[in-house]
């Protein structure tokens, strides 16, 4: 029994120091980005840059998946719901569900796959190759040159890309409830008027741009901190969408315990 509670020890000791060693670096990688904001002639561009590549390159799958869940979402209301309550209340379930939770969250959630998964990969490589190591023996500052750029692309393009998901989200879920439900034009958009609230619109952006934040700051921590060469690269890559995931869903949960009551 001592053998076991020694071990428990340890372990416990060793999983807070190791979470208090990525707090410490991570507000170490904070303060180098903040110190490397001056030099905006060379992070301007490569953010354009990245917020390029960001949305042109996630636009399709984006586009795809909110379809998917306003069309889903309309079916199931329709199923749930119909002979029971007025069938206009299917357009305040799809546009409701889309904008507020389904739009931002499921965007969040495939951006931090693809564009977490790249990012950490990108920096891993480079970290590993020493690279990053180079830059910084002939006097650049990584953080301008390789993090500035991709957490300002992510800032920039992921509540514009939340915008398309939730138009997408609710024009699919209109076009499939018209399709299998009776419901008119009328009833859809008077159902989808009759909950709405101006702030549910900026609160789905809000949203999209916290979850930009964890995105980018994750993907790019995790990256540029690996170790331990290729098998380090495939950790840190497997991490940051993990945890980028993880703190999606926290930030979903508070930003509505906050902004929703």
């Amino acid at each position: 029994m001592s053998s076991i509670a020694t071990q428990l020890q340890h372990r416990t000791g060793r999983a807070v120091l190791d979470a208090l060693a990525h707090v410490g670096r991570f507000a170490g990688l904070v303060m180098e980005m903040i110190r490397g904001l001056p030099e905006w002639r060379i992070w301007l561009p490569r953010t354009m840059q990245e917020a390029y590549s960001i949305g042109v390159g996630s636009l399709f799958i984006v586009i795809l998946i909110s379809s998917f869940a306003g069309a889903v979402t309309a079916l199931q209301a329709g199923y749930q719901f119909t002979g029971n309550i007025p069938i206009y209340v299917v357009g305040s379930l799809v546009t409701e569900s889309i904008v507020l939770e389904l739009g931002p969250v499921l965007c969040g959630l495939i951006l931090a796959g693809r564009i977490g998964a790249r990012y950490a990969a990108e920096l891993g490589t480079m970290r590993v190759t020493e690279q990053i190591d180079a830059l910084e023996s002939l006097g650049r500052a990584p953080s301008s040159h390789l993090l500035i750029p991709r957490v300002l692309g992510c800032l920039l393009m992921i509540p514009i890309l939340v915008i398309f998901a939730n138009v997408m989200g609710v024009l699919a879920g209109w076009a499939a409830a018209k399709s299998a439900l009776p419901i008119s034009d009328q009833d859809f958009i008077y159902g989808a008027r009759v909950f709405w609230r101006p702030f549910d619109a900026y609160y789905s952006i809000i949203k999209g741009f916290f979850f930009a934040g964890a995105i980018g700051l994750i993907s790019c921590y995790m990256g540029y901190t690996t170790q331990q060469g290729a098998a380090g690269v495939g950790r840190s890559t497997t991490g940051a969408v993990v945890t980028a995931s993880v703190i999606i869903l926290l930030l979903d949960t508070l930003l509505a315990k906050l902004l929703l009551h």
